[in-house]
């Protein structure tokens, strides 16, 4: 639907905004960017409490296959912070390169997988503090239904929304 907003010949897109692919790419950058921050921050203090967790005294009574497990988790974090600052890396090295919609694209692609990761490290940090403080099935009760829980929220209400505005034709 076209809207008086959508006349200027540089906006390519008929959606309401009055914006050329420049300031669009502009727009998008900045909402990357904020995801980012969002996730890098989750992301750090998982990594501190992780990595503080070595140097704590009862770190030696943990079984081996928890010390592995743990290992696991610490390199999830490390590629969580990689894979999300990636974008940031990206913009870094095509910096003034007239490379903004690429970089947005990859952006968005990287925060997808950033978002992957963090959602195996989360619910694998509980499971192993479940593990760790009850022991026993504890680890099951406590990664079965928060990655569920993950699953709904971050899968399956999304599809559902998107399911609904094709129905809809985009509309409100």
């Amino acid at each position: 639907m076209s809207t008086e907003r959508d006349t200027d010949p540089r906006d390519d897109r008929v959606d309401g905004r009055d914006e050329s692919p420049e300031e669009r790419a502009d727009r998008n950058w900045s909402e990357v960017l904020q995801e980012v921050r969002v996730l890098q921050t989750g992301t750090q203090i998982l990594t501190g409490f992780l990595l503080a967790l070595a140097f704590q005294p009862a770190f030696a009574d943990l079984t081996g296959s928890q010390q592995a497990f743990y290992l696991g988790l610490v390199v999830l974090s490390a590629l969580s912070s990689i894979v999300a600052l990636a974008p940031v890396a990206l913009h870094r090295a095509l910096f003034q390169q007239r490379a903004k919609a690429e970089v947005v694209r990859f952006g968005h692609f990287a925060l997808v997988a950033a978002l992957g990761t963090v959602a195996v490290l989360v619910v694998g940090v509980v499971a192993f503090v479940f593990d760790v403080v009850l022991g026993g099935s504890a680890f099951w009760w406590a990664l079965i239904p928060l990655g569920l829980f993950l699953f709904a929220l971050w899968l399956v209400v999304p599809a559902i929304l998107r399911a609904r505005r094709r129905t809809n034709g985009g509309r409100r």
